[in-house]
């Protein structure tokens, strides 16, 4: 069973700025395309952006395309979400999931087959 414990959730203003990390205790991390979705209170959960096996391929949501960054680190199983000039509609829980799928990049959360506890990202205005 691989597990993805997320951190670096929290309280920031409008304009600020968070790094989430999301840590797998699989050694096959490698080799999975890693996702971040998130959800805020009263809505569906959405697709914020995807990273692929070798890093190589990158893919966001519109919403978030010019301020998001994702990457990963296959050494230190770990995928990021670097979050720039945020905005209070971006307050909702994140989470990070993992595809077993090398090759696809799917922004469908039920193509996903773990997930992290999600972090909660809070922005006020």
């Amino acid at each position: 069973q691989v597990q993805l414990v997320e951190s670096g959730g929290g309280l920031v203003q409008a304009g600020g700025s968070l790094r989430l990390s999301c840590a797998a205790s699989t050694r096959s991390f490698s080799s999975y395309t890693m996702g971040w979705f998130r959800q805020a209170p009263g809505k569906e959960r959405e697709f914020v952006a995807i990273i692929n096996w070798s890093g190589g391929r990158l893919f966001y949501a519109d919403s978030v395309k010019t301020r998001f960054t994702i990457s990963r680190d296959n050494a230190k199983s770990t995928v990021y979400l670097q979050m720039n000039s945020l905005k209070p509609e971006d307050t909702a829980v994140y989470y990070c999931a993992a595809d077993v799928s090398k090759y696809r990049l799917a922004v469908n959360s039920a193509d996903y087959d773990y997930w992290g506890q999600g972090t909660q990202v809070t922005v006020s205005s």
